[in-house]
């Protein structure tokens, strides 16, 4: 997807590995852009998104697959990282419990919201997988 051997891929990939949050916009029906805060987990192909099963999200994507990510910028207007790309239900799907780099990822993360991992994938059911097509930033 990008090229890790320049100094904006390489930054890239930093931050999706380290990164707890990314941006995550769908399109209503009515073209309003929808942007959502989600936990992620970047593979180096697609992004791994859980969502709760009532999600408008997910009605979004079925009747439009097309979506982009964005990470937070430094503050200042630098560090721009912004993809575009193709979202899927991935029915078949892992649960966030199987994926042993999610559970390591979010651990802290589950503390701070008081939930258990368990609880987490029993809310946070349907598995969305994002493949990029697109990257843009500075």
């Amino acid at each position: 997807m990008f090229d890790t051997s320049t100094e904006f891929g390489s930054r890239v990939a930093r931050r999706l590995e380290e990164e707890q949050v990314i941006w995550f916009t769908t399109v209503r029906a009515d073209l309003t852009p929808q942007p959502t805060p989600v936990w992620f987990l970047w593979d180096g192909e697609t992004f791994l998104i859980f969502s709760r099963p009532q999600a408008q999200k997910l009605r979004n994507i079925e009747r439009n697959p097309k979506v982009a990510l964005n990470l937070d910028s430094d503050g200042l207007g630098g560090n721009i990282v912004v993809l575009w790309g193709e979202a899927s239900i991935d029915v078949n799907g892992p649960s966030a419990n199987e994926i042993a780099a999610y559970g390591q990822k979010y651990q802290a993360g589950f503390a701070r919201i008081g939930v258990s991992r368990e609880d987490f994938t029993k809310s946070y059911s349907v598995a969305i997988r994002v493949t990029p097509t697109h990257l843009r930033g500075h």
